[in-house]
């Protein structure tokens, strides 16, 4: 599983898995200054519960801590990951 940084737009950024064209798994954010504001998680329906989604923000906050940046997590899934789980903490936007 390959994880493909993407630049969406202006300041929409991605990272995608792809097979055959076909997308698989992506999680999108926002940038704004030094703060990514993660937007959107998406996993295949036939990949699901396999820990893909997990993978795609351990992808995003990795990036994150190369650039120094913060992660905002809008979206569903990554609201409740940074919940679960300290691995974000570092990353995570102070309110």
């Amino acid at each position: 599983m390959n994880f493909e940084f993407t630049e969406l737009g202006h300041d929409e950024f991605a990272f995608i898995w792809k097979e055959e064209g076909d997308l698989k798994a992506e999680i999108t954010w926002t940038q704004m200054a030094n703060v990514m504001v993660i937007e959107h998680t998406y996993v295949d329906q036939s990949l699901r519960n396999q820990g893909i989604a997990k993978k795609l923000l351990d992808e995003a906050a990795n990036y994150a801590r190369q650039k120094n940046y913060k992660m905002e997590p809008v979206c569903t899934y990554a609201a409740v990951a940074f919940e679960r789980y300290s691995d974000y903490e570092d990353v995570k936007v102070k309110a």
